[in-house]
Parts: C-alpha cells; structure tokens; sequence
C-alpha cells in the first residue's frame, strides 16, 4: 500500500515538470507570434509561405542574413497545448487521490499496530518498570506521542515523495533544456539542503525536550486529579495550578525555540531560492541573446524547472519538521517496544508442575527496590512455609512482609537467592501459571468499574453464577449484595467509589476466592473492616482453608492471627523469630513487643521500651505504586463500554473569535506575525510580475535595452530574497511565540477550571483523572491549530489572493474573469473537506477517549492485574476499542484524499482554458502575451494558496471541535463553587456542626441513599466519634462538612450557619483532615506537610514542631536527605505509618479549628499506631498512652513536653473521629452510633455501654448494628 502510495506520489511529482515542457513550446509559440506581430506591423511587409516577405515580393532579411518566419496559427496551437493541459489534469486526479489515500490508511493502520505494540509491551514489563516510570506520563505518550507519529506518517510522506520527485524532475527538465544553466543552478542548490538538514536536527532535538516537559506537566495533572479530595481538602487548587504551570513553561521555552529555529532556515531558504533565480535568469539571458543556445522558452523550461525544484524542496521542509517531531516521539515509544521485560508475564516459558503441595520456602534472598537501589529490604531472609498451614508475618511497618508476598507472586525476583515453590525455583516456572495459583486480597483492593458479579468473576475465567454467589457467602458479602436494588448486577463505580471499604473489601476476597487458589495471600486483608466485618470475614477466611491451601497473612490487628498455625516475625528484612502465638509470647521478642503493645499494656521493662523506641524510627522503603481510582466505565469482563447516552453528544465547534480572544494577551506577536505572513503572502505574486517581465524581454529587438532590463529583473530578485529571509524569520517566531503561549495559557485555564468542580463532577466516568489529563494534553496543543502557525498560513494566503487578483485584474479582466472561474472550485474542496473531517475528528476524539480509559485503568491498577494474571484481558480489551478509531480514519483517508485530488487537477483544468482563451484575446483583441503569463501565473499561483490554506484544514477542523470540549468546561457554573468572594465569612470561627435530617444520595448512584435523616451535633472543643458498619454513612457525614457534597435534604450547620451558603475556601481552612488512606504529592516530605495550609508561606521551624509533634522528626532525621526527601508517586517511598504520619503532620500545621480523623489508624500495625496515635492526640484523639499507661517514648520529660502539647493542642479545638477499633475511641464526649443513615444511639462510653444497646453488642460481641 505504501509503495504503491509511494509511486503514485513519484507519478504525481512528475506531472509539473512534464508541463514544463508543454510550457515550453508554449512560450515559443507566444514569442514567435509576438515577432511575426511586431514585424508585420510594418504596412510594406507581409506573410508568404510562413516567410515575412516585402510587399513588392523580395524576402526580408534580418542582420546576420536570416529570413523571419511567420504563419504562426495561435488558436490551434492553444487548443492542442490545451489538450496536453487537460490529459495531464486527469492524470494527476487519479495518482493524488490514490498516494493520499493508501498512505493515510498505513498510517491508520501502522499508529493502530503501534498503540496495540506499545501496550501490549507495557502490560508485560515487570512490576519494577511501572515503579520508576509515572503512569501519568505513558498516558500522555500513548495519546501524544502516538498522534506525532502518525502526523509524520500519514499524507506529510506523500507530499514529501510528491515534492521531491517535483525537485528531481525539474532538475532533470532542467538538464534535458540546457545543462550549462542548470549546472550553474545545482552549484548553489547543497546551500539548500543543508539548511534543511540542519533544521530537521534542531526540530528534532527542540521537540524531544518539549515533549519532555509536557510529559512532566501530564504526570502532575494526572497526580492531582487522582487526589482531588485532598487537594479540594487542603485548598490547594492555586498551588497546584502554578505547580502545573511551572513545567508547562520549561515546554513553553523549548516550543518558541523551535519556532524561531524554522522561522530563521526557512527564511534562509527562500532567501537562497531568490538569489538562485537572479543568477540564473542573469546567465540564461546571455545563453539565449549571445551563444543562442537556448531559445526562450527552453530557459524558461530550465528556468521554471530548478525554479519548481527549489520550492518543492523547500516546501518539503515543514514534512520534514514533521518527521522530526514523529522520529523525537517514536524513540521513547520504541525504547518501550524494544525493552526486554526482566519478567514477562505474557512469556510460555517455564514449566508447570502437575501436582502442587503448596511448599514455599526463601532461600537467602535478598532484595531492594529498583527504585530505590541503595536500600536493601530483605537481607538474607531465609524462611519456610509448609503446605496447607497458615502462616502470618508480623513486624513493624518497612519489615519486608509485603515485600516477600510480592516476591512470591513473582513481581520482582531477589538479587541474591531464590524463592522455591515445591523446591522449584519460581523462576524456572511459567508466571501465568504461578499467579493462577494464588488468589491475594489486598490492603487497598482495587474493584473495576463494572458490576459485582463481573468483579467476582475477574478472579477466575468461566465461573459460573454459583460460584460467585458462594465465594460471596463465604466472603460476609452476600447479604449486603442482596440489599442492593440491582443485587450482583449493581455497579461498583470507579474504582470501586459506590461501595464502602468494608463492602469493596469482601468483594475482593471473594474475587480471590472463587479462584480456588492453592496459595492464599492476605495483605492486611480486613483492616479495612469494622469490628462486626471483621469478625465475620475473618471466621470465613478460617473457615476456607480446607487441606492443601497453603495461606499467608499479613496484619497489623494481631488478634486476627493467634489462631494461625506459624507466626513469623519480621524485623530488618529478616525473619527473626517463628512458632505459635504462645511459644512467641514466651520468646519475648518481635512479636511479643507488638502484641504488648497492641493490649495496650503496663510495660515497666525499659528493654522493651527502648526496643519500641528503636521500632518507631523505621525506615520502610517500600515501593508500592498506589492504586489509584479507575475512573471510567470499561466492563472489565465483556469489554462493552458502558457510558451514559449522553455521555458524547455530537460538540459543536467553537467560533473563532471566542478561540482568538484567548490569545489577546499576544496581539503585538500576531500583528508582527501577520506582518511578516503578509509580506511573505506578496511574493508569491512579485514571482508573477517579475516572470511575465523576463518572457517580455526575449520579444524586445533592441539588445542593449534587453540587456538592461534583464539586469533590472535580476536585482529586483536580490532584493526580494533578503526581505523574504527577515519576513520568513518573523512570522516563525512571532506566531510560535504566540501559539506557545496560548497552549500553555489555555492548559492552565483548562486545568484551573477542573480544579473548581465540585467533587461530585469527578464521580462522573466521563471525567476520570485519565480522560482529563488526555483532554489537556490535545484539546489545547488543537486548539494552536486554529491560531498560532494557522493565522499566518491564512493572513499569507489572504494576501497572496489580494496582491494577485489586483495584479490580474489591472491588466486583463476579461482573462482574469475566466481564470476566477476555476477559483471557487479550489476553494469549495477546502471547505468541504473542512467539514467532512470536523465530523470525522469529532468521532476518532470521542473513540480515542474510550481507549484512553481503559489504558489509563489498566496502567494504574497494573498490580491487581498481574496478581490476577489478567493482562492479556486488558490488551484484548484495548485492541477492541481501538478498532472504532482505526475505522474512523479509514474514512478520513478517502474524504481527505477525493478533496486533495480534485484541488491539485484544477489547476491543470485552469491551466487548459485560460491559455486557450489567451491564445483568442491575443490573435483578436491584440492581447500581448506578456500579459497572458502574468494574469495567468498571477491567478494559478493565488489558487495554490488556497489550496495550501485548504491542507491546513484538518488541524482547524479539530481546533474547532477541541475549543468547543474546552469552553464546555470553562462554561460549566460548578454546584459547589470555590470562588473566596461567594459566601459567608466570619470573624470568631468556634467549630460548632449541627447536622439536621440531612439524607443524601451519591450523584452517580441516585437510586441508593446513604443518609436518611442524620441528626447530631457536637460542640466547639468537643470530640464526636463516629461507629457503625460499613457503608452506614460515616464517611459521607464528613464529605458533607467538608463541603464536597450538599445534603439533599436538611442542613449541615456551622456555628449555626447554613453550610450551602459559607464561604468554601473559609470553611475549609479551619477543618483539618486525616483520612484512611492519606494521600502524598510526588515532592519532598517537607513540601508535604507545608501542604497543610496553602493560604500563607508556611516555614520550617513550622514543619519541624508541627513533625515532633506527630513523631515524625526523628524518622525523617534518619533520612540521608531528611526534610528534602521526595515521598515518591502517590508517596510510595514510604511506609504507610510513615505517610500517615506526614498526613497527620500536615494537618498539625493547618491548625484548624475542626479536625476531622476517617479512620486514621484503621490499617496501621501497632507500632506505627502507637505513634500515630500519640500524634493524632495532638489534635483531641484518644491517646490512651499518655498519663502513665505506656509510654512510645523512654525518658518521662518527653511525655510531659508531649501531654504539655497536646493539653495545648486540644484547646479550642472541635474533632470528628470515625473509627473501626473502639478503643481508640473510648473517651470522646461523644460517641454516636450509625446504621443505614441514622444516628440510632449517641451518648459516652459509659453511658452507652449502661444502656446495653447497640455500642454494648458492638464493644462486646461485634454483633451486627440493626
């Protein structure tokens, strides 16, 4: 396809050249006739036999005794040059049409070819590769990159093939007229080829770092957009924004740079081409008048053949800026496709064993991180876990645990040692196997965004409906899926947002259940439950472990693992100790330490104190890429894609001025632009002027007036080379700078704009952090396509329209009226391909859109996936939702190319007739012919403009339909808004929240309510603690404070203010939060906690007291770079203690007068709790610790600084505690009991326990709440 492509784009080159040659004897005949005119003119003179003869008979003869020939018969030599015009025409429809549409469909086909390459090599890498590359930036090179590749492969090969076979056949028409002046030509022609050589280079390299830093800029926005609640929490909107602004103006730097770079070789170029021309018309005169050995219309074939040569080269250098720009975004593509995965999971290799024991022992294995190789985590781990036992590993955070589960899952393999299964090393076995033997649940689960069952049925391929139902009973899960209006069918949202953590956990171990695993690994798999969950989960995981299934535990609630047959303590990335929980208990080591702890015991031992102490400052350097929400609605399972009608209604584009004004602020770079565009625009036409006048020159009798003007001409060329050159530079350079800077503005707006929805609108699939980062990243460099570079091309073509029609005009209407004709033809191709492909962008966008989603899925939940060897799904599932896409650019191929075809014939079909009807004007209204060729040349070279401007149109058509998503959403008038002017503010903020019969419904699940009329209220300084199942609407109670949602119905109130009508950002600057899972910005530990409060310069004697206080200091003293340390992607660098630890830090630093606690400690292990909880004390949570009970810290001044703190701290100060471990909430003043949206008990501890109603059976049973 492409060599045909190829041929015919070859084919088509020729066909200019070749009229070349009809122009050629053309001339002669026009110049002959001319001759025969001026010599007839004489009344004594007339034609006989083709000789001009005197009248009275006698030959006339010139000076060197040559007679002059006449009977030059004008109208049917035109007629027949007409003919060859007309042949030529429909030769050129047919080989444009087929070079455009075969090597736009290999494009099509080829970027198809590589998306499905380049995924399908980053679903195979290892797990280390996605630790040290964001998934924000393959998202961008998936959509971004790709694009640049097929711009540089689709039509721009064609045009270059067409425009260089257009330089070698003139060259060649050239050598065929007169080698001497062709010669003298080419000399100057390597001047040429290197500027574009040169310039290829510099594009190349420009566009690498640009493409660099909007990478950068893509990972921020994809990073922040994942962690809105946080950033909405913190009221880091601004900060973000300037964050994400400072890596778009590095790409800013470098896209004006590569402007100017073009601007400057172009207009070199030109400037050479111009300079060319003076010499060559300046020796050619003197071959024609003095050696006579070319006639005039050979010099003009020479002429117009190095001419046409020249100018398709130089045309050709935008194709290859094109190149330049694919081949930078090819590399990295490439780079991916050609690495070699050090575990390949898509591999065949490797045995599989027919029988499996379950036998799993580590043989001195050591390991660290990719990421972090300087910092091992296990050190010589040796250990065994025997077939069908359950084994736990406990130790504090950063131990190794999780590392030696993934170890064994194969998502890394140790530096030194070996992991065996059945005494086989697993490396030896085949990895898609392997995991199908193991069936994990894990700390955060990761649900698809698809129903229950679908979710279920993702643990293992072909389970039929009562397997899912009865992995569901065994997993606690089937009641409450029972409850759901649409029971197994109900959508779990993204990421699983619809459902509790409770609710998401159990389908998580029941997804890894119903794969009838032989190897069970629980990572922490119930600290997300409550007391009543927990308890049952746990009884069913007991319950499932029949012979021969071999299970590993990891948690951090002991009381979860006594009844495990082996308990393994871990400390330093060794096991140091292993038995029964009794024989543990005896040892008093590792485990004996935490259980202690936990029991929250009188510890009078100061070993053990100082051990503890020793504990606290751990450092974990576990890599864990956090699962991030899988925003979008692909069903994991069938691959349907389930979107709401409405979700891509047809955009219609946006009117130009609206995208012009965006670009105000630059107006002196467009006006500057436009002028050099404009006098680049005017050339075109002083080509015409100053052509027809050499063709007058050969008709003049006179020698040395011929000479003259010829010498006139020739420094009239000079001149208009060294304007050309300053003009090219200007209008590169004032249009890149002003496109940059409206890419870069209008990514802001866009990204500012998202920032100020309400948190609602993200639920919404359409706008998942994945399709917003892709619609920031094309929406705005499209847009560029409707100013920018674009203005120029239209004010250049404008003005070459203007300049020649004036020309035309003022010498022949008549002619120019004909030539005019052909003009709407030109110009109606262009715009109906304008339209046809704005339709077409519309649906490769809405396409492209899909597939982005489940890429940008899949990449964030890579670990989930591997654990569920369920990569070659996604791939499948890509290439599935690429096919709509690759269908919409086959139809663009043939729209495109009938539109490229028609545009190029006409000018031949023109060609034909004006000359014909030029021939008539001069043979009967006595035209000069001079005039002819400039009318004509004139008019044909305006008519290439408009078709120059029509190729263009593509990128205007998607600049226009882009424009429109974007104002969409610079439209959009969020439900909740964020501006500092709207609301109510006051002065003495105490903290008091009344929630009065609030009932609320998710906005994407408006069928289920979560709250059916809560009412509680809790004064300033007091503390108010949240309990209740999962799913009860504890969570919800705080997104209401917090303003994320508006109740339904009744009011949140604030120092008896309606929340619906404060002031956004002022309320959630005195509201501190902590949540379960606390998120970390990809920067230092120290720009973390300063994060805390974004409204003031917070220092670092702040950070410091703010990081004693939450125990933090000494850890991060520990670090070789300590404050400075980056916290890595979603703060994966750290431990889970340590980042809770930062978060609690972080809002220590806000000092705000409500703090809010989401079960803040839920998954920690002890050690890391204790230390929590002291430091979460400094905000009125319950350190049960402080006052004599145990204290984290061995020397007893310490524990005075800290109760000194905290006392401080709690002054003044209103808390709101949802907890799953009711210890920790024993003394709030108020403790309220949550089922199914209501508050059914409320009162203290004491009291409550008095009444022996709900909170009793929960504190001592774990019933469940009724």
């Amino acid at each position: 396809m492409m060599v045909v492509g190829g041929l015919c784009a070859l084919v088509h080159g020729a066909a200019s050249p070749l009229m070349l040659l009809v122009y050629s004897m053309m001339t002669n005949t026009f110049v002959a006739y001319e001759l025969e005119v001026q010599e007839l003119a004489d009344p004594n003179k007339t034609c006989i036999n083709n000789t001009v003869t005197w009248t009275n008979g006698s030959v006339v003869e010139q000076e060197d005794n040559k007679t002059v020939s006449c009977g030059v018969d004008i109208e049917a030599q035109m007629t027949m040059f007409a003919y060859y015009y007309v042949g030529i025409g429909l030769g050129v429809l047919i080989v444009s049409y087929c070079q455009i549409y075969f090597w736009v469909s290999a494009a099509a086909r080829q970027t198809q070819r590589i998306r499905k390459k380049y995924f399908r090599k980053i679903m195979c890498m290892e797990i280390g590769w996605f630790d040290c590359t964001s998934v924000g930036e393959l998202n961008t090179r998936i959509s971004d990159d790709i694009n640049k590749i097929n711009s540089a492969i689709a039509d721009q090969v064609a045009i270059f093939i067409e425009r260089f076979s257009t330089f070698i056949f003139g060259f060649l028409v050239g050598f065929v007229g007169g080698w001497k002046l062709t010669l003298v030509v080419i000399a100057v022609s390597p001047l040429i080829g290197l500027a574009a050589g040169l310039m290829a280079m510099g594009v190349a390299r420009l566009t690498g770092r640009e493409l660099q830093a909007y990478a950068k800029a893509g990972a921020v926005a994809d990073e922040v957009l994942s962690s809105i609640r946080t950033v909405a929490a913190f009221g880091g909107e601004d900060k973000e924004t300037d964050r994400y602004d400072r890596n778009l103006e590095e790409a800013q730097t470098w896209g004006v740079k590569k402007g100017a770079i073009i601007g400057i070789f172009q207009g070199y170029l030109w400037c050479i081409i111009f300079f060319c021309y003076a010499l060559a018309f300046w020796y050619g005169s003197k071959l024609v008048i003095e050696t006579k050995e070319l006639t005039p219309g050979t010099l003009i074939q020479v002429f117009f053949g190095v001419l046409m040569g020249a100018v398709n080269l130089g045309q050709a250098s935008p194709c290859l800026e094109a190149f330049a720009s694919g081949r930078a975004a090819a590399k990295s593509i490439f780079d991916t496709i050609d690495r070699m995965p050090e575990i390949d999971c898509f591999s065949e290799d490797g045995h599989k064993l027919e029988r499996v024991k379950g036998d799993i022992e580590f043989h001195g294995v050591e390991f660290n991180y990719p990421s972090r190789p300087d910092v091992k985590i296990l050190d010589d781990l040796n250990l065994v876990v025997k077939a069908g036992e359950t084994t736990a590993f406990v130790g504090p955070s950063g131990s190794g645990k999780s590392t030696a589960l993934q170890l064994i899952q194969r998502f890394y393999d140790p530096k030194h040692g070996m992991v065996t299964l059945d005494d086989h090393d697993i490396r030896s076995l085949n990895i898609q196997w392997l995991r199908s033997l193991i069936g994990i649940v894990e700390q955060e689960p990761v649900l698809f965004a698809t129903t229950i069952s679908e979710n279920i049925r993702f643990g293992r391929t072909g389970v039929t409906m009562e397997e899912i139902i009865q992995a569901s009973k065994d997993a606690n899960a089937y009641n409450f899926i029972m409850d759901l209006p649409q029971k197994f069918d109900t959508l779990v949202g993204e990421g699983g947002g619809q459902m509790s953590g409770g609710q998401k956990q159990r389908i998580a171990i029941a997804r890894a259940l119903v794969r009838n695993p032989k190897i069970l690994l629980l990572d922490m798999a119930t600290s997300a439950l409550d007391n009543e969950s927990e308890a049952t989960v746990q009884e069913a995981l007991d319950k499932v472990r029949p012979t021969g299934r071999t299970t590993i535990s990891i948690a951090h609630r002991l009381s979860t693992i006594r009844n495990a047959d082996v308990i393994v303590g871990f400390e330093h990335g060794c096991a140091v100790e292993r038995g029964s929980h009794s024989e543990l208990l005896d040892r008093k080591g590792v485990y004996f330490t935490l259980v202690t702890l936990q029991n929250q015991g009188n510890v009078s031992n100061q070993k053990t104190i100082m051990e503890m102490r020793l504990m606290f400052n751990r450092q974990s350097l576990r890599m864990r890429t956090q699962s991030q929400m899988s925003n979008n609605l692909i069903d994991a399972i069938s691959g349907e894609l389930r979107l709401r009608t409405d979700s891509f209604k047809s955009t219609e584009s946006a009117p130009v001025a609206r995208i012009l004004k965006y670009n105000q602020p630059e107006w002196p770079y467009m006006f500057l632009g436009s002028l050099g565009a404009a006098v680049n625009g005017s050339v075109n036409p002083i080509y015409a002027l100053l052509f027809s006048q050499i063709l007058g020159t050969f008709a003049i009798r006179d020698l040395d007036e011929q000479r003259q003007q010829i010498n006139g001409i020739c420094i009239l060329f000079v001149i208009v080379g060294c304007i050309s050159f300053f003009s090219q530079l200007l209008q590169g350079y004032a249009f890149a700078k002003s496109g940059e800077l409206l890419t870069r503005r209008l990514r802001k707006i866009g990204f500012q704009a998202m920032l100020k929805q309400e948190i609602g609108w993200f639920d919404d699939p359409r706008n998942s952090p994945g399709a917003l980062t892709t619609r920031l990243a094309t929406d705005a460099s499209m847009v560029q396509g409707a100013t920018g570079s674009q203005i120029g091309m239209i004010v250049n073509s404008l003005t070459n329209i203007g300049a020649a029609f004036i020309i035309a005009y003022y010498f022949s209407w008549k002619l120019s009226l004909v030539v005019t004709c052909f003009l709407p033809l030109i110009g109606l191709s262009g715009v109906f391909q304008a339209k046809m492909l704005t339709g077409l962008a519309n649906e490769d966008k809405k396409a492209m859109e899909a597939a982005g989603q489940v890429s940008s899925e899949a990449m964030a939940n890579i670990r989930t996936i591997a654990g569920l060897a369920k990569e070659k799904h996604f791939v499948d599932l890509y290439e599935q939702q690429l096919e709509p896409p690759y269908k919409a650019a086959k139809k663009k191929a043939y729209v495109y190319a009938i539109c490229f075809a028609f545009a190029r014939c006409v000018t031949f079909m023109a060609y034909a007739a004006s000359f014909r009807y030029g021939g008539y004007l001069v043979n009967y209204e006595g035209l000069h012919y001079v005039v002819v060729f400039r009318v004509i040349s004139a008019i044909v070279i305006s008519g290439t403009a408009l078709g120059r401007a029509s190729t263009f149109t593509p990128d205007y058509a998607k600049a226009k339909i882009a424009a429109a998503h974007f104002f969409k959403l610079l439209d959009r008038v969020p439900k909740i808004s964020i501006n500092q002017a709207v609301g109510q503010r006051w002065a003495d903020f105490k903290g008091r929240v009344d929630f009065k019969g609030c009932r609320f419904t998710y906005p994407s699940r408006p069928d289920i309510q979560v709250l059916r009329g809560l009412e509680v209220s809790v004064s300033p300084g007091q503390t108010l603690a949240f309990v209740g199942s999962s799913g009860c609407g504890k969570s919800t109670s705080v997104q209401l404070l917090e303003r994320f949602y508006d109740p339904d119905e009744g009011q949140v109130l604030i120092d008896g203010h309606p929340s619906h009508g404060v002031n956004v950002p002022f309320l959630r600057s005195q509201i501190g939060i902590v949540s379960q899972e606390p998120v970390l910005f990809d920067c230092t530990i120290a720009e973390n906690i300063q994060y805390g409060d974004n409204l003031r310069s917070v220092s670092m004697e702040e950070v410091v007291e703010a990081s004693k206080k939450a125990y933090l200091h000494d850890f991060v003293m520990s670090l070789p770079d300590k404050y400075e340390t980056q916290v890595g992607a979603q703060g994966s660098q750290l431990s889970r203690g340590q980042k809770q630890r930062i978060a609690i830090a972080r809002a220590i630093v806000r000092n705000p007068k409500i703090l809010l606690l989401d079960e803040a400690t839920s998954a920690l292990d002890t050690e890391s709790n204790n230390s929590v909880h002291s430091s979460g004390n400094a905000f009125r949570m319950i350190f049960e610790c402080v006052g004599g009970n145990l204290c984290p810290l061995s020397q007893k001044s310490i524990c005075e600084t800290v109760q000194a703190a905290l006392d401080e701290a709690r002054r003044g100060r209103t808390s709101i505690v949802i907890a799953h471990r009711l210890s920790t909430i024993q003394t709030a003043d108020i403790i309220a009991v949550m089922s199914q949206g209501v508050v059914i008990e409320k009162g203290t501890h004491e009291e409550l326990m008095a009444k022996r109603g709900a909170y009793y059976k929960l504190v001592t049973t774990g019933a469940p709440i009724s």
